[in-house]
């Protein structure tokens, strides 16, 4: 990426950090304008009045693509969402969203030491002092297996800690 490029997900976090103190009408007034300003078509929902021009632009959209089964779309909202306790449990995540949820361009099967700093430093997570070593404990842990030097793929076991037992909540 170069100077001053953002990643999708760190732009969806300032688009929802600028309208977060709006009320819903000043936020719809505001996303149409950006829109509008960008060049993006919005599609005219049954509940808003649509003029001859706006309905012949929504008959020529293509229908929305059906709603994702998760909402989380950025390595910040996952680790959010999973309180990872240890560097390793976040290296999973980011194996996790690597594979999973990351944009297409961004997507990979596998991870290396520098993704961890990238995406540790998206997600807002503190970096260890020994990043290198970070993928070699989740080895030892059981959560990756190792693909080639210095790059590893999350197993069952790591991915089965992501889906399904993060967060982990105390007995109360």
């Amino acid at each position: 990426m170069g100077e001053g490029t953002i990643t999708l997900g760190q732009a969806i976090d300032k688009i929802i950090e600028a309208l977060s103190s709006l009320d819903s009408e000043a936020r719809r007034t505001a996303v149409e304008a950006a829109c509008s300003h960008m060049g993006v078509p919005l599609r005219s929902s049954p509940a808003q009045p649509a003029g001859p021009a706006a309905a012949a632009a929504a008959a020529i959209q293509p229908p929305a693509a059906p709603a994702a089964p998760s909402v989380l779309q950025d390595i910040r909202s996952l680790k959010e969402e999973k309180q990872p306790t240890s560097a390793t449990q976040m290296a999973c995540i980011v194996a996790y969203y690597l594979q999973e949820l990351a944009p297409t361009a961004e997507r990979s099967e596998t991870i290396k030491t520098a993704d961890l700093e990238t995406y540790f430093k998206q997600a807002g997570y503190k970096l260890p002092r020994k990043m290198d070593q970070v993928l070699v404990d989740a080895k030892r842990s059981g959560y990756f297996e190792s693909v080639a030097r210095g790059e590893y793929r999350l197993n069952t076991v790591g991915y089965n800690l992501v889906v399904h037992n993060l967060p982990k909540h105390k007995a109360g």
